[in-house]
């Protein structure tokens, strides 16, 4: 991380190497992994072995962005940078990275980690990528939802894969709802799969169902979920084609039928 120095942890020649761990603090570096409650404050230090959310503080770590409107969740408990990152920290201090915070899918308070169900679908032979994310849900939150790109040549039955994942995992709430099929898979510039594209195309499509009765009376409107400036994403409802004394009406059933998602939305009128 930049926001380090680059380096805050390592391997040392004259310790012992624990394969899959990224090793210990430099000196002077310090690391924790802690719970973090429902608006990102500081709950407690996780216990060991405990996954958690990785923070670090030490002389390497920065003083924050320039921007400071993306200071607003850069520290925990004072000056311990937030990396974003889920770990765990073994008995003899060494650091384990699992995750990504942000992909956790959070089922109705129930905290979901992607990498085990991803990793199940990736055992599927015909399963080439694999990605799980979060999808909107009037009710829990959000639900996982899968994404794959199958081998090339390779096909699935209907149900195939939700059946394979209900097989092989005993947490029931972290199957998902649906797998659906894409290709290609997005991916960032480094050959990750770009999440953040999923989860507005996941988005999109519930939000896109829940509109439904407003075009099948008539309303021309369509909805495209996407990166915003400031509020992260955004589901932008586009109407076209209704007479400017029948939009607040309009507005205000879009409002009403979108009220039960975290997600911000606003109405475009065309």
């Amino acid at each position: 991380m930049t926001e380090t120095s680059s380096v805050h942890t390592m391997a040392y020649p004259d310790r012992s190497i624990r394969l899959g761990s990224v090793g210990l603090p430099v000196p002077y570096a310090r690391v924790r992994v802690v719970k973090l409650d429902d608006n990102g404050r500081l709950e407690r230090n996780c216990a060991v072995d405990e996954i958690g959310v990785v923070i670090m503080a030490g002389p390497g770590v920065f003083d924050g962005y320039l921007n400071e409107l993306h200071n607003k969740d850069a520290f925990i408990d004072g000056n311990w940078v937030n990396s974003g990152d889920l770990g765990r920290l073994d008995k003899d201090g060494f650091l384990w990275i699992t995750g990504r915070a942000k992909d956790l899918v959070i089922r109705g308070g129930h905290n979901i980690d992607p990498a085990a169900i991803e990793e199940i679908l990736f055992q599927h032979p015909a399963v080439g990528l694999a990605a799980i994310v979060g999808q909107p849900d009037a009710y829990a939150g959000e639900v996982p939802v899968g994404y794959v790109q199958l081998k090339s040549e390779a096909t699935v039955a209907p149900g195939e894969l939700e059946a394979w994942v209900r097989d092989r995992t005993p947490e029931r709430a972290a199957v998902p709802v649906q797998i659906l099929q894409v290709n290609p898979m997005p991916l960032t510039g480094v050959g990750k799969v770009f999440k953040p594209q999923l989860r507005w195309d996941a988005a999109t499509r519930v939000f896109s169902q829940v509109l439904s009765p407003l075009r099948e009376k008539g309303v021309d409107c369509s909805v495209h979920v996407g990166q915003h400036g400031s509020h992260g994403s955004v589901a932008i409802v586009s109407v076209a084609q209704v007479p400017d004394h029948q939009r607040g009406a309009v507005a205000d059933e879009v409002h009403k039928m979108l009220a039960p998602f975290v997600l911000r939305h606003e109405v475009v009128f065309k």
